[in-house]
């Protein structure tokens, strides 16, 4: 999610590299409560190119836990690129430096109003303070037209008759290569068979079309191809647990700032795209379903409120990428009729936009059965929005809901996942737990306190 998601995987699985023996750097250490970042939370990262439409952005300067540092004053630097202009509450006075330049002194957390020029593209919205990270954030404008229907055969969801405890662990092979290894109160062991002990029912598999060439998410190594895919899907059913296929329609990581058309598809045309999505969708649930690990799930693309297969599929050619969702819907079902198709949007507490992306979609009468949430709550607001949000979707749309990816607040964010009104509250998946942030294992592969808080989940919502 976001390129502050891969920076800080990058930062968690080289850690601190390059420090020399002439000239060893000691690693800053900071405090909890100690002012680190400025946080940038949008309500919206869509909004109509009319000229009118606007969006709330809360701001905090929070710790390096993530925690609101209440009491902390700093002179914001507000930095705006795009058509639109910003202006503050009630407590908050900007003052203009030029036209896309602004500053405030804020205590505390404040709310600023973002609203949109009578152009579509893409807005960037920058805060800076001396001495801490910046927050940054990304906001398309649209000028969506009449809808257009992908089919005109009415559709009932599948439904889920099960709770969901999942994970995603996609980047176990390249640790295992490596040469980690992991254990559970010093017994050596399969984590997929270690989580499986404490909970976990399902594990989600991200596959790319090409990750192995240079510009790709493995250059030279290929990792999360199909081949991977296979190996892994033999492994998850092998431990009795159900699979979730993650399709990034890409050869690198997919996420609402990023969906570049895979390599091999440059230069296609709207039929030659769709067709390559179709046969690539195809391919891998042929392969899949031929070695006995049909996926139970699958989503067709990975956070896509901003569309996928960029620049075809971008969320202003809401037609195009409704067309783009159906082809790959059509390959799952050509393969597996009865698996599931989730749709994976980012916006886990933006209620207004969810319900944007989902509208149109439905507008377009693409088929779908799940719509999943990712929840970061840097980016997603409070688990009260993520609450709001899940009750809201469930009680407006006949598909279930789920939060698709999450790292942080485990025992909160699960507490929303399966209690949402309506019974269509099917689980969560958190999000390399292997490795990144809160992470269920240690550096080492030794399970720790955060493995133990899922039996606890188990109990009270899957059994």
């Amino acid at each position: 999610m976001f390129k502050n998601k891969i920076l800080s995987m990058f930062i968690i699985l080289i850690s601190i590299a390059t420090i020399t023996n002439a000239q060893r750097r000691p690693r800053k250490v900071y405090q909890p409560g100690q002012p680190i970042e400025v946080q940038l939370t949008p309500y919206k990262t869509t909004m109509y190119g009319n000229g009118k439409d606007t969006a709330l952005v809360s701001i905090k300067i929070i710790d390096k836990d993530g925690m609101e540092v209440a009491d902390a004053q700093k002179l914001i630097t507000f930095k705006i690129k795009g058509d639109a202009k910003i202006w503050g509450d009630g407590k908050t006075t900007l003052t203009t430096l030029t036209d896309s330049t602004y500053t405030a002194t804020i205590t505390g957390d404040c709310w600023i109003t973002l609203q949109a020029g009578p152009s579509r593209g893409i807005i960037k919205l920058e805060a800076k303070a001396d001495t801490l990270f910046a927050g940054s954030t990304e906001i398309h404008t649209v000028q969506p037209g009449m809808p257009h229907k992908v089919t005109e055969m009415a559709y009932k969801p599948h439904v889920v008759k099960y709770k969901i405890l999942g994970a995603d662990i996609s980047f176990l092979p390249e640790l295992e290569s490596r040469g980690m290894k992991f254990s559970d109160n010093g017994t050596p062991g399969d984590p997929m068979v270690i989580m499986k002990a404490h909970g976990f029912n399902y594990i989600r598999l991200r596959l790319f079309v090409n990750p192995a060439n240079p510009k790709g998410y493995s250059p030279g190594k290929g990792f999360c191809d199909l081949d991977h895919t296979l190996a892994m899907a033999k492994r998850i059913k092998a431990a009795g647990m159900k699979f979730l296929l993650d399709f990034h329609y890409s050869d690198y990581w997919a996420d609402p700032q990023q969906q570049n058309k895979p390599a091999a598809w440059v230069g296609e045309d709207f039929a030659g795209v769709k067709k390559s999505l179709y046969d690539f969708t195809v391919k891998a649930m042929t392969a899949l379903k031929d070695q006995g690990t049909t996926p139970d799930m699958v989503q067709v693309g990975n956070e896509i409120n901003h569309g996928m297969v960029w620049p075809d599929g971008e969320i202003n050619n809401l037609d195009t990428l409704a067309q783009y969702i159906y082809a790959g819907v059509q390959g799952v079902r050509s393969v597996s009729p009865s698996t599931i198709i989730m749709l994976h949007i980012a916006l886990g507490g933006q209620n207004a936009e969810a319900r944007f992306f989902v509208d149109n979609m439905l507008a377009r009468n693409v088929p779908f059965d799940v719509i999943g949430l990712s929840y970061y709550p840097k980016w997603h607001g409070t688990p009260e929005d993520l609450k709001n949000n899940m009750a809201d979707l469930s009680s407006r749309y006949k598909q279930q809901v789920m939060v698709a990816e999450y790292s942080q607040l485990k025992k909160e964010v699960n507490d929303v996942a399966f209690t949402a009104p309506g019974k269509k509250a099917i689980g969560s998946f958190i999000w390399e737990p292997l490795s990144s942030w809160e992470g269920i294992f240690d550096r080492d592969g030794k399970s720790n306190a955060y493995m133990n808080i899922y039996p606890e989940i188990e109990k009270e919502y899957v059994k």
